[in-house]
């Protein structure tokens, strides 16, 4: 007889509750639209962000350099002096291991002369490359060293930072 008691009242408090689930429903309606669209948008900005523009290291081997061809070395002064100069091309090889072409990659390096005083003073970024296809691929460089300094030129820690996309135009 319990049994039936208690089963009794709660079917008694069944439409009590429903009511309270639907008045509690009805006053919520409003917060949970908004999660649920927050929700949408958080899922469709992850899936819809463009791949980020990072830097991208590229290695540079073989590096080397050779007088500029006479049409190039011709008046050649250092940057911000009237101080006549030496024109060289440097050459290597730049490695994209990424599957991706490399644009705008600067090329940074140290060059000495045979004192092993620094041929660029305050400088380490020497110049730039336009692009990179992936895989190897042969790149130069000119360069104007200060008449002055004495030969052969030592170049060290050669190495290149480019970006996924185009930066400059």
């Amino acid at each position: 007889m319990e049994k039936k008691n208690s089963l009794l009242s709660l079917l008694n408090l069944l439409p009590l509750a429903i009511r309270n689930f639907l008045e509690l429903s009805t006053q919520y309606s409003g917060l949970l639209k908004v999660i649920l669209i927050f929700c949408v948008i958080g899922v469709l900005s992850w899936v819809l962000t463009p791949s980020a523009v990072a830097l991208t290291q590229i290695k540079l081997s073989n590096i080397s350099y050779h007088e500029c061809p006479q049409e190039l070395a011709q008046g050649a002064v250092t940057s911000g002096t009237t101080m006549a100069a030496n024109c060289f091309i440097v050459t290597g090889k730049a490695q994209n291991g990424t599957n991706k072409t490399v644009y705008d990659a600067d090329i940074f390096g140290r060059i000495y002369d045979a004192n092993n005083d620094s041929v660029m003073q305050n400088r380490t970024r020497l110049g730039s490359i336009d692009e990179i296809p992936p895989g190897d691929s042969d790149f130069e460089l000119r360069i104007s060293v200060p008449a002055n300094q004495p030969l052969p030129l030592k170049l060290k820690q050669f190495k290149a930072a480019g970006f996924g996309a185009q930066v400059r135009k």
